[in-house]
């Protein structure tokens, strides 16, 4: 009778701007008796309900028929609704079931969500259609540039090799002091690695002055770590970067500070007085002591991390102001920010951030960690209105990591779909097509290890220490991987790559999922398989902004469609031990496979057991005929792509680096 995501009922689907008429059909069968019809909408805001009156508008066949109405909000937020409906047996209500469709059953309350979002919102286009890498800066490469300034206080490991401390020290502490020496410059020695992936947007974990490894206990927001580099060393990363149309997004921790820091000083580091140090500091208003100095809110409980008063205006114009931390990083080259932990930033910080972010460049981006559905996200007892229009541009995207990863290890594939779906009918489009879409981060295990090893559960870091994949492990958990991958290069949104799993990096927790980059050491099958998907990226336009078709999802098997107006491509998983035969429409009878074997004579695909099938077709016709995975459509898709692979060539051989560089000077100057 009613289902929110055709528009056959609803027009249009998804979120919607605010003032925009949303058009609402139900189907209702004649033996009902239906003699009147009502839509419900609630606010969520104010809590306030309102009655629309449905209206009679034709026959749907002989036993069904149509009634309508239109809504219109007029301002930003959440909506929930459902029908009212008089018939013969009474009034009854229609509420919310599986996958977006209409039950009546007396036990049923949801309600369907309309997300409406502020007409003017705009996310930038930079990213759209890209690529992001993840980098952990101590862990992905160490020049070897001289540093100056760092601490004595530092462990440096003596090979790149070792494996990350995590024993506590004697005092049982786990303090993550010790450092592999990965710098900014080394970064920028690997751009053209980047590049060859199909890298558009590097995201950095903190990289300002912190007194831990991973350095979200910031001791200094205007200072580079010195064992990083400078800020010299970050404007010429940032430079060096947009020369291979990559930009570089930082990662903001604003929430809390570290307590060895200029702006606390409790261990007595710094020669200024902190908030630990004296009352009369120019800090002390940025903290909340319960009982000065000891007893001070900190994050979850860590006394190394202070929390900050974000709604304090000292700190709120040192992180916003005109001349404050988010516009000076900008300005040297950042293209926007990660903001960690945003469910515990204040609205009013997140709008003044958005603003001075967006004053320095309208363009910068600015995206939130959110675990959850960021549309109906609660924290401290109040809805976030993160994606309406005045705060994020977009979020990590953790449900869709949640999706892939549960159905390539034996979840009910239409129950994986329905987060995705959930996802793409909640968020505006602007947020979609910007969505962080990571299978693993820095806070959780490796992909590789979670698709091919046992569980973590309960198990500590002594266990998870110990723990390798076997050969048999890791095949398993290559085969899936590489399904993941295709997934996260697909679905809307911006794939992640966080470092190294494009090279079969494996470990569970904290520290074991941060070790060093294997260069020398790389799965060359797998990089293959991620930087034919980066090239994917890069020649696809319904990879963009397509719409997303699921076609089917059932039987381990998980098939969907991504369109525009010039190409699309079909995607077809097996995630089960058996092989499976699937019938293909007839538009898809001629694609061209790009994973997989192509369709038979029998205009279907034979689907491997955890394998993964792609195709491709083009709607509008190309100069230089089929889709061009393997030769590229125009003279300067050529030169790209013969430039990538000298990049392959001198990453596998660094010694042939002069001679190759001079060919490809010979290639351009021909060009």
């Amino acid at each position: 009778m009613f289902n929110s995501r055709n528009p056959a009922f609803r027009y249009p689907t998804g979120a919607v701007a605010n003032c925009l008429p949303v058009h609402f059909k139900i189907d209702m069968p004649r033996d009902l008796h239906c003699s009147a019809a009502r839509l419900l909408v609630r606010e969520d805001s104010t809590g306030e309900t309102q009655k629309l009156d449905m209206f009679w508008c034709g026959m749907n066949g002989d036993n069904h028929e149509w009634w309508e109405c239109h809504f219109a909000a007029q301002r930003p937020g959440l909506y929930f609704y459902h029908f009212e409906v008089t018939t013969w047996r009474g009034v009854m209500q229609m509420h919310r079931a599986f996958g977006g469709t209409d039950t009546m059953s007396p036990e049923a309350k949801d309600d369907w969500q309309l997300t409406v979002y502020e007409r003017s919102f705009h996310t930038p286009e930079w990213l759209v259609g890209g690529v992001m890498y993840q980098v952990l800066p101590d862990r992905f490469f160490r020049s070897g540039k001289p540093k100056t300034g760092v601490p004595a206080d530092r462990t440096l490991h003596g090979s790149w090799e070792e494996e990350p401390e995590w024993k506590p020290n004697s005092r049982g502490e786990v303090t993550n002091s010790d450092y592999f020496g990965g710098d900014l410059a080394g970064i920028m020695e690997k751009l053209d690695y980047l590049k060859s992936l199909g890298v558009t947007c590097l995201y950095l974990n903190p990289i300002f002055e912190a007194h831990s490894n991973h350095r979200y206990n910031t001791a200094s927001y205007e200072k580079i770590d010195p064992l990083l580099g400078n800020e010299e060393d970050f404007r010429l990363l940032c430079t060096e970067a947009k020369k291979r149309g990559i930009h570089v997004l930082l990662d903001g921790v604003f929430n809390h500070t570290g307590s060895d820091s200029v702006y606390f000083n409790r261990e007595g580091r710094y020669p200024t007085q902190g908030a630990y140090n004296s009352q009369n500091s120019p800090y002390s208003s940025w903290y909340n002591f319960c009982s000065w100095p000891d007893d001070y809110e900190c994050w979850w409980n860590f006394k190394t991390l202070p929390d900050v008063i974000e709604t304090n205006p000292e700190y709120d114009q040192y992180i916003n102001g005109s001349k404050g931390i988010v516009r000076h990083w900008i300005a040297a080259g950042a293209s926007g920010w990660r903001l960690d932990v945003a469910d515990e930033l204040p609205d009013t910080f997140l709008d003044n951030l958005r603003t001075a972010a967006k004053m320095e460049n309208p363009d910068a981006l600015v995206l939130g960690e959110v675990w959850e559905d960021a549309s109906t996200k609660s924290a401290y007892g109040k809805r976030r209105r993160y994606l309406l229009g005045d705060q994020l541009d977009s979020v990590m995207n953790y449900p869709f990591r949640n999706a892939i990863l549960g159905y390539l290890l034996g979840h009910d594939p239409a129950k994986m779909l329905e987060i995705i779906m959930n996802v793409l009918e909640n968020y505006p489009p602007q947020v979609v097509r910007l969505l962080m879409n990571h299978i693993g981060t820095h806070d959780t295990e490796r992909a590789l290890t979670v698709l091919g090893g046992e569980p973590t559960g309960d198990h500590g870091r002594a266990w998870q220490a110990q723990q390798k994949l076997t050969p048999e492990q890791r095949e398993l958990g290559l085969k899936r991987l590489k399904m993941a991958a295709v997934m996260q290069f697909t679905l809307p949104g911006v794939p992640c790559i966080y470092y190294g799993d494009e090279v079969g990096m494996e470990g569970y927790k904290d520290p074991f999922n941060r070790g060093t980059f294997p260069w020398g050491h790389e799965n060359e099958e797998l990089l293959s398989w991620y930087r034919k998907l980066g090239k994917l990226r890069r020649l696809l336009s319904c990879l963009k902004e397509g719409t997303f078709t699921p076609l089917k999802a059932d039987d381990h098997t998980l098939v969907y469609v991504r369109e525009d107006s010039i190409d699309a491509i079909l995607v077809a998983l097996n995630a089960g031990e058996n092989p499976y035969a699937l019938y293909l429409p007839d538009e898809w009878r001629t694609a061209e496979p790009v994973f997989g074997e192509a369709p038979d004579r029998n205009s279907g695909i034979h689907l491997h057991p955890l394998s993964v099938t792609a195709l491709v077709r083009q709607k509008r016709p190309s100069p230089s005929g089929p889709f061009p995975l393997g030769k590229p459509e125009t003279p300067e898709e050529a030169l790209e792509s013969i430039k990538d692979k000298i990049m392959e060539n001198i990453e596998q051989e660094p010694e042939m680096k002069d001679e190759l560089m001079d060919f490809l000077k010979k290639i351009q100057k021909k060009t």
